[in-house]
């Protein structure tokens, strides 16, 4: 799983300019940045950055698997950034479930150290992608 995480970033800027949510690309989502002046520095601040590893059509399968493991009617969102408790409803038994039909669907083996880390979509996708390439 490849992503980066920052609470506060600094360089020179004199723009004082805040951006909500962008999507620059797929899989590279900047969210909550601002510039601002910390100590009459300029500072650029933000709480998450994120560049995604998985393919697309892996990501898609993982969500058809969640769609059908949870029962999720047509018109519910799935996304990459999708949690499972949070957004889709899912409790520690569905988690265990999606995890299992994720394994069968390809072909690996989930650690449960590695299972606890997946929070999102995105996180399930980016492990998968990463336990295919080891087989």
């Amino acid at each position: 799983m490849a992503s980066a995480s920052a609470t506060c970033l600094r360089f020179g800027c004199s723009v004082n300019q805040v951006f909500n949510t962008s999507q620059i690309s797929r899989g590279v989502e900047l969210v909550s940045v601002g510039w601002g002046r910390t100590a009459g520095f300029p500072s650029l601040r933000t709480s998450r950055f994120r560049v995604a590893a998985a393919k697309t059509k892996t990501v898609d399968k993982v969500i058809n698997i969640v769609r059908k493991q949870l029962a999720l009617p047509a018109e519910t969102k799935v996304g990459p950034e999708s949690t499972f408790s949070k957004d889709l409803g899912a409790d520690s038994l569905d988690t265990v479930e999606i995890v299992m039909a994720l394994e069968e669907e390809f072909g690996i083996a989930v650690e449960e150290e590695n299972s606890e880390n997946i929070a999102t979509v995105q996180d399930a996708a980016d492990l998968i992608e990463k336990l295919v390439e080891k087989k």
